[in-house]
């Protein structure tokens, strides 16, 4: 079977059950490169999940990542992307939501699929996006102590207002002007 024709099969079998469930305008599809990506509002995140992890149909049984994309100057500046794939049917699936700067917060969904512990953390500890009920939320490649020496706020290296030099006095930098 083809890319587009898994795709067809896939929007056949899902999108019919998420409109009759959800409601046609709880939730946006778009298409790239024949994959499905689901957008919903953060609120709906853990609901639609469950959902496409339960029904018979679908089985949606393996998260295989969560990122995220710091768009800096949007309103809702942080996208989430949760990629799954259903082993019976072989379908790949994206779900997207988007958060803000002020209070980037989005339930977790370790209590749907105990991979996104991780996960998360890594998304946590890389651009500051708080997971909601995640059992242990906490640094996982940079120390907890990792701030901004001025303001003492936590900083996080994917964010896109990350400083390009790095943090003054965290680590020691090259000689921008070596001697020959």
């Amino acid at each position: 079977m083809t890319p587009a024709e898994r795709l067809e099969q896939l929007k056949g079998a899902a999108l019919p059950l998420l409109s009759e469930h959800f409601g046609e305008e709880s939730f946006q599809t778009a298409e790239h490169r024949d994959e499905l990506s689901i957008i919903v509002p953060p609120q709906r995140l853990t609901e639609l999940v469950g959902f496409l992890r339960d029904n018979e149909s679908l089985r949606f049984n393996q998260l295989r990542d969560i990122n995220a994309v710091d768009w800096n100057r949007r309103k809702d500046r942080f996208e989430l992307i949760y990629n799954f794939y259903s082993l019976p049917n072989s379908w790949r699936i994206r779900v997207k939501c988007f958060t803000d700067e002020k209070r980037p917060h989005v339930d977790s969904i370790c209590g749907l699929y105990t991979a996104a512990n991780w996960y998360e953390r890594e998304t946590y500890d890389m651009h500051g996006i708080i997971f909601d009920g995640h059992p242990d939320l906490r640094r996982m490649y940079m120390p907890e102590d990792y701030v901004d020496p001025e303001t003492g706020e936590p900083i996080y290296p994917l964010r896109k207002d990350y400083p390009v030099m790095g943090v003054p006095d965290a680590l020691p930098l090259p000689d921008r002007n070596p001697a020959v």
